[in-house]
């Protein structure tokens, strides 16, 4: 089995009454992307304008090709405070997740997350999201999988 060839992850926290620069301070790092609840949104490809409906602060890890979640998540929480009672307190009040993407490029592709990885994010009650992408059959008519 071939290893998942490319992977992407970004450390989301988000909620209603979030400040990104309490984040910020309280994490000892800035985020990729940060808004409050309320901010004006501007779509990139459409421009149309939103309000954000919920308060966001993601750092985003490099992507990595061939799939590297391991790193990724030590990239992410080597930048990030080791203080496990900060953590308590944000996920008493925040929700936390690794949202991350998984690209194939075959049909039988694999990955593993080490239990070092695992025990990292369990222990600062971050769970992990992932979103895989098949690879795409050029020569089909339809985007549904071939079964």
């Amino acid at each position: 089995m071939a290893q998942i060839s490319r992977s992407r992850a970004s450390l989301r926290i988000t909620g209603d009454q979030l400040d990104p620069e309490i984040i910020i301070e309280l994490l000892g790092c800035s985020p990729t992307i940060s808004r409050k609840k309320g901010d004006v949104i501007i779509g990139q490809k459409t421009g149309n304008k939103r309000d954000a409906g919920f308060g966001i602060w993601r750092l985003r890890a490099s992507e990595k090709s061939p799939e590297n979640l391991d790193g990724q998540v030590q990239e992410i929480l080597g930048q990030l405070t080791n203080d496990m009672k900060v953590w308590k307190s944000l996920g008493s009040r925040f929700e936390l997740d690794l949202f991350c993407g998984i690209f194939m490029n075959e049909e039988n592709e694999g990955m593993a997350i080490s239990s070092k990885t695992l025990m990292e994010l369990g222990m600062r009650g971050v769970k992990i999201g992932l979103d895989i992408y098949a690879p795409v059959d050029e020569n089909s008519d339809s985007d549904a999988p071939q079964v």
